[in-house]
């Protein structure tokens, strides 16, 4: 079982039991959160598609942890003028566990 749901602007395919890093979200480790933004669920072959969500059906997860992504260097450069610009930035991102999809 399987479903597509919205987390923070972004779609994700989730299973149960999965560990998913997703845009940083409110909450302490260890706290459960709710997701109700579920587009479409796969029931062993059994296909539902909402329009554009399915009501009342929800994925329930779990916060594991707050981390930082790899760092991403964006430099910048024109020929010739001796301009050059370097930058770093590291994205958060919240590691969350899939423990229930509710069809």
């Amino acid at each position: 079982m399987y479903a597509i749901v919205e987390i923070a602007g972004h779609q994700y395919k989730v299973e149960k039991d999965q560990h998913v890093f997703v845009q940083k979200l409110e909450g302490e480790a260890g706290s459960a959160v709710e997701f109700a933004n579920v587009l479409l669920v796969d029931n062993d072959g059994n296909v539902t598609v909402g329009a554009p969500a399915i009501e009342g059906a929800k994925v329930e997860a779990k916060i594991v942890d707050h981390v930082k992504g790899d760092k991403v260097i964006v430099f910048k450069k024109k020929r010739r003028k001796g301009y050059q610009k370097r930058n770093g930035h590291r994205q958060q991102f919240t590691k969350i566990q899939i423990s229930n999809i509710v069809a």
